[in-house]
């Protein structure tokens, strides 16, 4: 190749990466503008709840007395859905990547894949139609054997329609996030570890153990705090399932309730301050979502230092 031609092809080279240097740094600074615009609008929105009577809010005493048992639901949920999904989608990841026939893994993460394109209002219609119903049976074995739990503690509700129904319906939405990307991170372990464990001596699992989940850690943890933003946000599968009411600890009673379909059950017919409630109600979530992915972000990068570059 002479050398003009090289000089163009470098020309061309480097105006491409201007122009996808420009591209990105525009689309981050949408992103970030976007985010700005709508913490600006419900602060706005919300500012006359915060000083309003105590009075004149939703239960009468004040917008923390209002807001904190939808809070502690909405955490509740999600935590059900995580302790659910986290294990059994690492499980699932791991039996794909190292353990299924190639072809039966392929097939499997097809099918995982799937199951996050499907709409969240279909899962609320099998959690309220399907589960709830089998559940209830459930529940109530539970409150006669173990009700001396708080968090097992009767009656039952006749319906299914409980927090841990909510919570098992939000585990099912997340664990194909969390399925494909462990999957995705494990099939990224540098061969060089496995083989060097497999070497000396190691079984499959205690080579999973030593090289494949040490090195996967971050990724996990960015699937996990994933999941976790999808069940925080949930709202239609959680306002179909949960028969919504005060904040309990039991987990098989009627009741508690998230923020997400408090909005979305009563936003219709909300005006005036009863509508900056739930405007208001969104900043929290809105607030709790960004402290969730602000400590996934400091978690992982205290594990960075672990990866097939070093």
């Amino acid at each position: 190749m002479s050398t003009n031609a090289l000089k163009r092809a470098g020309g061309a080279g480097q105006s491409g990466d201007k122009i996808f240097s420009g591209a990105s740094l525009a689309a981050g600074c949408l992103i970030l503008a976007a985010l700005f615009s709508v913490a600006v609008f419900l602060i706005i929105e919300a500012l006359p709840v915060f000083g309003a009577e105590p009075s004149e809010i939703t239960g009468g005493d004040g917008f923390f007395t209002y807001i904190f048992p939808i809070v502690i639901g909405t955490v509740i949920a999600a935590a059900i859905a995580l302790l659910i999904a986290t294990p059994l989608g690492i499980g699932v990841a791991l039996f794909i990547s190292h353990y299924a026939p190639r072809r039966f893994a392929q097939g499997l993460g097809y099918v995982i894949d799937l199951l996050a394109a499907i709409p969240s209002v279909v899962y609320g219609a099998w959690g309220y139609a399907v589960l709830a119903p089998q559940l209830a049976i459930a529940y109530d074995w539970l409150a006669r054997n173990l009700g001396w739990i708080p968090i097992f503690e009767g009656p039952a509700s006749q319906t299914g329609r409980t927090m841990l129904t909510a919570g098992i319906v939000l585990a099912v939405m997340v664990l194909p996030i969390i399925t494909s990307l462990s999957r995705e991170i494990f099939l990224q372990t540098p061969k060089l570890h496995e083989e060097a464990a497999l070497a000396m001596g190691a079984t499959r699992w205690e080579m999973i153990t030593m090289a494949v989940l040490p090195f996967a850690r971050p990724g996990i943890i960015s699937a996990a705090m994933l999941g976790l933003g999808r069940a925080l946000g949930e709202t239609m599968a959680v306002a179909l399932v949960l028969s919504g009411g005060a904040l309990t600890a039991s987990l098989i009673q009627s009741g508690n309730q998230t923020i997400a379909a408090e909005i979305a059950l009563n936003f219709p017919e909300a005006y005036g301050l009863r509508l900056a409630e739930l405007i208001a109600a969104g900043l929290v979530l809105f607030v709790i979502t960004l402290a969730v992915n602000i400590v996934a972000r400091w978690i992982i990068s205290r594990h960075k230092e672990f990866s097939g570059a070093n």
